[in-house]
C-alpha cells in the first residue's frame, strides 16, 4: 500500500452517511413541496428555518395549535408490500385529524424521515404521498428533516414523524364542553384501519400464511397489503365545513384506543355516550381480523377504530343537514348514538346491539 493511499482519510460516506443522495433528494421533492403552497406560506425547501405570516392567511385574533404523531409500525407492513406512497398520507392525516378535532385550520407541516441507508426513490415516494396529505389538508409542507443514522436502523427500514401546526380564532375553539345529553353522534366512516393497531395486524399475518402480494381474501380484486395499507382518511375540509354550518359541539379522532378510549376525551362531566354497533357496517378488513385474530369485541373497540374514522358530537336539530355536509364532502356518514345524562357508572361509552358493525 502506497503511503498516499494509507494516509487517505476516512469520510462522511465511508461511514454510511451520503450528503449527496440528502441534496438529490432535495432536489427531487422541491416541487412536490412547492405544489402545498398556501396563503402565509413559501414552500421553498433548504433553508435553516420556514416562516408561515398568520396575518397574511387571515387570522385576527387566533390561537396556535400543535399536533406531532407517527405512523407507527405500519411502515414494517409498507416496507414488505413496497408500498410507501400511503404512509405519507397517514403521517399527515394522524396529525391534522388531531388539530380539526379543535377547529384548527392547518398552516403547515414539517417531516422528520430516518433511515439507515437512504433510498433515494423510496424516500420521494414518501415525501410526495406527504405533500399529498398536505394538499387535502390545505397546509403548506414547508420544511422537514432527513436523517441518515447507520446502525440506528436495519436494511431497509426508516421511520417518520410529522408535526402540524394550525390556528383558530379564539372564540370558535372547539372545547366539547358544550356538550349535552340528546346530543346525536355522527360517524365518519373511515377508509380502512387507518394508522393504529398494526402491531396486532402483524401478530395476525405472523400466526397465519398470508401473502401481502396475493388478494386479499375479504376485498377482491385488491392485494391484502394494497387493502391493509389503505391510507387514513383526512376529514380537514369535510369537519371544518361542519363546524361552519354550526352545531358542532365536539370532534374526535379514533386512533389508537378504539371508540372506547377516544369519545371520552372530548366529553364534558355529567354526560356518557351511548352507541348502537347495529347502526353501522365496517369495511370487511375488520371482520376478517376479528376472526383471524379471534378478537373479543371490546378489544376491537378499543384497539381499532372499527369503521369509524372520527366522531362528531352535534346538537340534535343538526344532525341532518350536517349528515348531509359530510355527505356532500364525500363522507359516509351515520348517527351512530347519543349522548346520556351520566348515571354514575364508570363507563363512559356503553354499547348495545347484538351484532357488531363487522359482523354484518
Amino acid at each position: 500500500m502506497s503511503r498516499e493511499s494509507s494516509n487517505k482519510g476516512v469520510t462522511y460516506k465511508d461511514a454510511g452517511v451520503d450528503i449527496e443522495a440528502g441534496d438529490a433528494l432535495v432536489r427531487a421533492i422541491v416541487p412536490a413541496a412547492a405544489s402545498t403552497r398556501r396563503p402565509g406560506a413559501d414552500a421553498a425547501l433548504g433553508g435553516f428555518g420556514a416562516l408561515f405570516d398568520l396575518k397574511a392567511a387571515g387570522f385576527r385574533d387566533p390561537l396556535l395549535v400543535a399536533a406531532t404523531d407517527g405512523v407507527g409500525t405500519k411502515l414494517k407492513l409498507a416496507g414488505q408490500a413496497g408500498r410507501h406512497a400511503g404512509v405519507g398520507i397517514d403521517l399527515v392525516a394522524m396529525c391534522v385529524n388531531d388539530l380539526v378535532v379543535q377547529g384548527a385550520e392547518p398552516l403547515f407541516f414539517l417531516d422528520y424521515y430516518a433511515s439507515g441507508r437512504l433510498e433515494i426513490d423510496v424516500a420521494r415516494r414518501v415525501v410526495e404521498g406527504i405533500a399529498e396529505g398536505c394538499r387535502i389538508a390545505g397546509c403548506a409542507l414547508i420544511g422537514g428533516e432527513t436523517a441518515e443514522m447507520p446502525g440506528m436502523y436495519g436494511g431497509g427500514d426508516y421511520d417518520l414523524a410529522g408535526f402540524a401546526v394550525g390556528a383558530v380564532e379564539r372564540q370558535a375553539l372547539l372545547t366539547g364542553a358544550e356538550a349535552a345529553a340528546g346530543d346525536v353522534l355522527l360517524g365518519l366512516a373511515a377508509s380502512g384501519v387507518h394508522s393504529n393497531g398494526f402491531s396486532l395486524v402483524r401478530r395476525i399475518l405472523d400466526n397465519g400464511s398470508f401473502d401481502l402480494a396475493g388478494p386479499a381474501p375479504f376485498e377482491d380484486p385488491r392485494s391484502l397489503g394494497e387493502a391493509l395499507l389503505e391510507p387514513t382518511r383526512i376529514y380537514v375540509r369535510p369537519a371544518l365545513a361542519a363546524i361552519a354550518e354550526g352545531g358542532v359541539r365536539a370532534l374526535a379522532h379514533i386512533t389508537g384506543g378504539g371508540l372506547t378510549e377516544n369519545l371520552p376525551r372530548v366529553l364534558p362531566d355529567g354526560v356518557n355516550a351511548r352507541i348502537d354497533l347495529e347502526s353501522w357496517r365496517a369495511p370487511p378488513v375488520f371482520g376478517w381480523l376479528a376472526k383471524q385474530g379471534g378478537i373479543e369485541t371490546a378489544e376491537m373497540l378499543r384497539t381499532f377504530n372499527c369503521g369509524i374514522g372520527m366522531i362528531a358530537v352535534v346538537a340534535a336539530e343538526r344532525a341532518e343537514a350536517l349528515t348531509a355536509c359530510f355527505r356532500d364532502a364525500a363522507v359516509p356518514t351515520v348517527a351512530i348514538g347519543r349522548l346520556e345524562a351520566a348515571d354514575g357508572g364508570a363507563e363512559r361509552v356503553r354499547y348495545d346491539g347484538n351484532r357488531t358493525a363487522w359482523d354484518r
